[in-house]
């Protein structure tokens, strides 16, 4: 029967682990000097070896012919009996279908029985963050002194979820994602034992998809081989087999967005879509794109190195990416980073990301800083080359302040309109803007008085010169037509000018009752 290749090669030695070096040296150092611990958690993403190298540590502390470096022989009783899993010494539970109080409590009945034919008990408690509390209670006093033969190892991708108490009680270990060179250069090694004939390109490509797994890596070649077996797995194939896109794709949807060609852009995703591959993957590798087109505008001779990519494609990413600037590809970059977590449950996946695309090709349409420097980059672009630019007009604004043009015709005002207006006094100093404080004031300090359908305001001293300004005489007028909407026949007077002022203009208050005006009203 066939066995994949992550469990078929799982470590037995502690040089078969990969791109964990500082925890397997800590481990050996331990089993060689007799320093091994009670507890430990050992914590990181998936497939980055947690569950192997813990087998492997208990595999190596049981074993009765450790090699120099601490590693199992694999050639003992208890060696094979942990790797066929019919050990009695080392149990394995998974805490995502065993997360019960009670499923600890028999590991707490279990611990008080020595192993048998060996140095330790061990337990490996995987997806440890799925136990539930009064689980993670009953099993404090026994992960923090268990008998001296009992070893408890946790292993978790959600080390958030372990309660302080627990972790307290381990020691911790972080595993790392590894690298794309780890990765490739162990799937090489193990493609030759298996016979399997792969291009480094191709090799390097899923490794690059595993994003730091080495179980996703090794499922990802058996997917791939499986496909082509048989044939020697070239960097087409891998493509052709994973549903993934070549980056020459990328470079014509680029240089489309760049022209602000919206069909053609388009057609490259309906292409790309006609041809069975999955638009999440697409999405996501345009972004890698992205971000490798940003980090090429960098001047940096070791920049290969960090892009990952052949001296030729950093040199055709150099010179598209000199086609634009950094602020609009971190522009580019965040568009599609949020289109990628979007389309994960959206229905119309294909309509979010021709918007998506639309939106790379119209600042317009954002207004953030980046996307308003572009769209003012592009009008200096069109200035330049001659391109006459229509400007838009803006609408006419409702402030009384702005209104220079002449309004359009009002009915006058009636007597009993006049009164609305003495009425209505406060209301109309709280339409005058505040840039004309001024007029306001000399306003609110008038007397008001009516000769016939003609409103008088009356001042103590010289500032009827401030209503007898064009601009001023504006602005008044326009906010009495905004309060009553009639226009209103005014006479501007000083007061101390006319010599017996009662008896030539009678007081407008003797016309109406006093006592049924709103204060509030004649304030501002």
């Amino acid at each position: 029967m066939y066995q994949a290749l992550y469990r078929k090669f799982r470590p037995d030695s502690f040089d078969e682990v990969k791109g964990q070096d500082a925890i397997v040296t800590t481990l050996k150092n331990q089993i060689t000097n007799s320093r091994v611990g009670h507890a430990y958690l050992f914590t990181g993403t998936r497939g980055t070896g947690k569950t192997s190298v813990a087998k492997l540590f208990a595999k190596a502390v049981n074993c009765r012919n450790r090699k120099e470096d601490g590693s199992p022989c694999n050639g003992c009783e208890s060696c094979l009996a942990i790797k066929n899993g019919s050990s009695m010494n080392v149990l394995e539970i998974d805490a995502a279908s065993n997360n019960g109080v009670d499923n600890v409590r028999e590991i707490r009945d279990e611990v008080q029985y020595r192993p048998t034919d060996a140095d330790y008990r061990v337990y490996i408690i995987d997806e440890a963050h799925m136990l539930t509390r009064e689980a993670f209670n009953a099993l404090l006093k026994t992960l923090e002194e268990p008998p001296e033969y009992v070893m408890f190892i946790l292993a978790t991708t959600e080390v958030n979820k372990i309660p302080v108490t627990v972790l307290s009680r381990c020691q911790r270990y972080d595993f790392k994602r590894m690298t794309i060179e780890t990765m490739t250069d162990r799937m090489k090694e193990l493609s030759e034992k298996e016979g399997i004939a792969a291009e480094d390109r191709a090799l390097r490509y899923i490794a690059k998809c595993a994003n730091g797994s080495m179980r996703d890596a090794l499922s990802l070649l058996d997917q791939c081989s499986a496909y082509y077996l048989g044939k020697e797995l070239t960097y087409d194939n891998v493509l052709e087999a994973l549903g993934a896109v070549d980056t020459s794709v990328y470079s014509t949807l680029f240089n489309r967005v760049l022209e602000k060609d919206t069909i053609g852009a388009v057609s490259v995703l309906d292409d790309t879509l006609m041809q069975g591959k999955d638009l999440s993957a697409f999405v996501s590798d345009f972004t890698w794109y992205l971000r490798n087109l940003l980090l090429a505008l960098s001047q940096d001779e070791n920049m290969e190195d960090v892009i990952d990519v052949s001296s030729e494609t950093l040199k055709t990413l150099k010179e598209e990416a000199a086609r634009t600037d950094a602020d609009t590809l971190m522009r580019f970059i965040r568009i599609f980073s949020e289109l990628s977590s979007e389309i994960r449950y959206a229905k119309e996946k294909k309509v979010l990301s021709e918007i998506a695309i639309i939106k790379l090709m119209r600042p317009e349409t954002q207004t953030d800083f980046v996307s308003l420097k572009q769209r003012v980059s592009d009008l200096e672009k069109k200035v330049a080359e001659g391109i006459k630019v229509t400007a838009v007009t803006a609408l006419p604004s409702q402030d009384p302040m702005t209104q220079k043009k002449k309004r359009p015709p009002v009915p006058d005002a009636l007597p009993e309109d006049v009164k609305s207006v003495f009425l209505n006094w406060g209301k109309i100093l709280r339409n005058i803007p505040f840039t004309h404080s001024a007029l306001k004031s000399s306003l609110r300090n008038s007397d008001l008085t009516v000769k016939g359908d003609v409103l008088v305001i009356a001042f103590e001293d010289m500032f009827e010169n401030m209503l007898n300004d064009e601009d001023n005489r504006q602005v008044f007028e326009g906010a009495v037509e905004n309060v009553v909407g009639k226009h209103l026949k005014y006479e501007v007077i000083e007061k101390r000018k006319v010599v017996d002022f009662e008896s030539t203009y009678p007081d407008f208050t003797g016309l109406i009752n006093m006592d049924g005006i709103d204060v509030g009203e004649m304030e501002d």
